[in-house]
């Protein structure tokens, strides 16, 4: 399946209740972990002391920020769509977030992606969409939830 390509709410409404895609892999590095907890002043050991987390974490190694792993979902869901012919798209929410795994330094994640509902509000699409953030290898999801976007179509 590739890359979905839209540019007016009536393609993408085609596409409502279906499957968009699945992202590529993306690897989960120390350094990214490192990073996020710089810019967010989350210093927890559990995801940046190494030598702690190998004694001491019950997953044996540091695992990154849950909200570090929500943070890619933008970054993968635009590897799955490309929206063209919008002045601007907008973050607008998140619900029904529930995390389910923790996902270790060098995992691999990847999003898999369904349109849920898709609304048009005086020329602006709200598109709901149920993700699924899948960790290379393991049985429970990281994540699940639906991220809301706004898209000003032109």
């Amino acid at each position: 399946m590739g890359k979905l390509i839209v540019g007016s709410h009536e393609e993408f409404e085609k596409h409502l209740g279906k499957v968009i895609g699945v992202s590529d892999y993306l690897q989960v590095t120390q350094e990214m972990i490192n990073t996020f907890a710089d810019a967010t002043l989350d210093h927890q050991w559990i995801h940046i002391d190494t030598e702690r987390a190998k004694k001491e974490s019950p997953f044996g190694t540091t695992i990154a920020h849950g909200y570090l792993t929500l943070s890619l979902l933008p970054f993968l869901w635009e590897q799955i769509i490309e929206v063209k012919n919008i002045k601007l798209q907008v973050n607008y929410g998140i619900e029904k977030l529930k995390y389910s795994e923790p996902v270790p330094v060098n995992g691999e994640v990847r999003v898999n992606a369904k349109l849920k509902s898709l609304k048009n509000l005086r020329g602006i699409s709200k598109a709901e969409i149920d993700v699924t953030l899948e960790l290379k290898d393991a049985k429970k999801p990281v994540l699940q939830g639906v991220i809301v976007f706004l898209y000003h179509f032109e």
